[in-house]
């Protein structure tokens, strides 16, 4: 049994443990603080898991502050119903979903209730526009590969709705990611629940005065929605896409939860459109094939792919990729040989991947 400290990188010690079929014990989590123990939104996740695998055994003190995870196996299948809660978004639950559902016994078809947008996890539109299609261009088995925003819920109450169709996976395909290329399209949506349409038009203008005079093509959709569609709480965001000559795809967003406005810091919206667009330039100006949201994903799908060099290259890596490389190495017994290179300011990135293969997945 592998043990751990702390409550940092929770979700992705669970994928690990699972996918490797490796128990671990976490300790000491949120010892010191003055709220110590497991949050409500990983004690949420913990529920998510039990609810599609089989065979998972879960042990939590009495205080909380410590855990143990035996893995099961994923089961997959319909008619999934789970509610996030309020604490953190739809985004949060997503990434370790995806991982687990694609190393399940049968497709995964669930709708996922809660908050859609938020400024701590990427938001339902990223993984729609970036995550998804990043995932698909990899494998042609996963062209099933779908997410459907059927309503939109701002923090706190929340109210969103979102379907999720998750393919299944025989093994990850050989990656080799490295072509950057120059960007030549930029795409997005603004989105308002509960407040005037004019939000949206207002994001749109203040990210397109940034961009238009650096690109041409900039085409931002705005998606209004209202009645039962719009959630629970007042709310407006925008997602911006950069699209590279060489199909990647690198993403920004910024948002905002009308919930703090008594206090002075709600910004108005052409602020938050402003914000989005610096954000995308700066993770352009990052360089590599994915933006920071995305490294700690990619890296772990090179770590699961087969026994042959899997190879990317990325910007300088966030605290939360530096730690997806520790894990790696601990529960699947991958390193990564890292060398930056001064001319692109990137970092090339290579390993021989575990080679775990979908035991789970009937045989056809």
């Amino acid at each position: 049994m592998l043990k751990f400290r702390g409550c940092q990188h929770f979700r992705q010690r669970l994928v690990a443990a699972t996918l490797s079929g490796r128990a671990i014990r976490i300790d000491e989590i949120r010892s010191q603080d003055q709220n110590p123990g497991l949050r409500d939104f990983e004690a949420c996740l913990l529920r998510l898991i039990e609810k599609i695998t089989n065979g998972c055994v879960v042990e939590i003190n009495e205080t909380g502050t410590s855990m143990r995870y035996r893995p099961g196996f994923t089961v997959g299948g319909s008619h999934y119903v789970h509610d996030c809660g309020k604490s953190r978004s739809v985004g949060y639950f997503l990434e370790p979903l995806l991982m687990l559902a694609l190393f399940g016994q049968k497709p995964l078809d669930i709708l996922l209730k809660g908050i859609t947008t938020d400024m701590l996890d990427p938001s339902v539109d990223t993984w729609r526009t970036v995550t998804f299609p990043l995932l698909r261009k990899l494998s042609d088995s996963l062209d099933g590969l779908a997410i459907q925003v059927l309503r939109r819920g701002s923090a706190p109450k929340g109210g969103g709705e979102v379907s999720v169709h998750i393919p299944v996976l025989t093994a990850v395909p050989p990656i080799s990611l490295t072509e950057e290329g120059m960007v030549k399209r930029i795409r997005g949506v603004a989105f308002s629940t509960r407040v005037s349409p004019q939000m949206c038009n207002r994001m749109v203008d203040g990210a397109r005065g940034i961009l238009n005079p650096l690109l041409a093509d900039v085409f931002i959709f705005t998606d209004h929605m209202s009645g039962v569609e719009s959630g629970l709480s007042p709310g407006f965001g925008i997602t911006l896409v950069a699209e590279t000559t060489s199909g990647q795809l690198l993403s920004a967003e910024a948002s905002v939860a009308m919930t703090n406005h008594e206090h002075g810091s709600l910004q108005v919206p052409e602020q938050v459109g402003q914000q989005a667009a610096h954000a995308l330039l700066e993770e352009i100006h990052r360089g590599g094939v994915c933006d920071s949201a995305h490294q700690g994903l990619l890296l772990l799908l090179c770590a699961l792919g087969p026994k042959e060099i899997n190879q990317v290259r990325l910007g300088p890596l966030t605290p939360h990729a530096v730690r997806t490389l520790r894990h790696l190495r601990e529960l699947f017994g991958v390193t990564f040989n890292v060398a930056p290179e001064a001319d692109s300011h990137t970092i090339f990135l290579s390993c021989i991947g575990a080679g775990i293969k979908n035991i789970s997945k009937k045989a056809s």
